[in-house]
């Protein structure tokens, strides 16, 4: 009796945790928040607990798994309305090489040696680290990187296209970083047409052009 209580509670467990799993959206597995870590993890660790123990009620794992979807899935939603909550979750991706030179004091605030850094740069085929122009940690673990273009002149200094705006708000530790300030954006985008700021999803820029994404009406 009890191994047939534990094959159907495992069917109906998988049948649930690929449902929940199908409500948090799709994402790769590289890509995964820390929240969506978290969740998974607790998840699993629930599941595994209700097959052993068939004695205990199935409501008291079902419960606190839809619980944690309820919060997952809150989260996620608040985090696309808000910029603040959306780095407080996922983080922030980190400029690791940038115009060809190594920030360390970003690698050390990240806990990421020059072991990690040539792995990484290695699984890119990149052999030399001379040819990279920029390289960035993304929020994910994973390392985007850029290599130095051959056309490109010793004095000419790449753009490293980050977002001026986001949601509305303005990037200021962006704007830092390609020398801009918000006075210069904000004469620039009402030269465009675009008075309020507010009204901005998405703006970078990019070789002298801004690119500018307005909210959907």
């Amino acid at each position: 009796m009890d191994l047939l209580m534990m094959v159907l509670r495992t069917i109906l467990l998988y049948i649930i945790i690929v449902i929940i799993f199908r409500v948090m959206g799709k994402r790769e597995i590289g890509e995964l928040s820390i929240l969506d870590l978290v969740v998974f993890i607790m998840i699993a660790e629930m599941a595994v607990m209700a097959i052993e123990d068939t004695n205990d009620p199935f409501m008291h794992t079902v419960v606190p798994m839809v619980t944690l979807t309820v919060i997952q899935i809150g989260l996620a939603f608040w985090s696309l309305k808000s910029n603040r909550i959306r780095n407080l979750i996922d983080g922030q991706p980190s400029v690791i090489i940038e115009n060809g030179k190594i920030n360390e004091k970003e690698m050390r605030k990240q806990r990421y040696n020059f072991n990690d850094l040539l792995v990484q740069l290695r699984e890119k085929d990149v052999k030399n680290m001379a040819d990279v122009e920029f390289a960035i940690l993304e929020s994910s673990g994973k390392l985007s990187v850029f290599q130095k273009s051959n056309n490109d002149s010793e004095t000419q200094k790449e753009s490293l296209n980050l977002p001026f705006i986001i949601d509305g708000v303005i990037q200021e530790e962006h704007l830092k970083q390609e020398n801009r300030t918000k006075r210069w954006l904000s004469s620039e985008l009402r030269k465009l047409g675009y008075d309020d700021i507010g009204q901005i999803s998405y703006c970078s820029y990019n070789n002298g052009t801004l690119y500018v994404d307005l909210y959907d009406k």
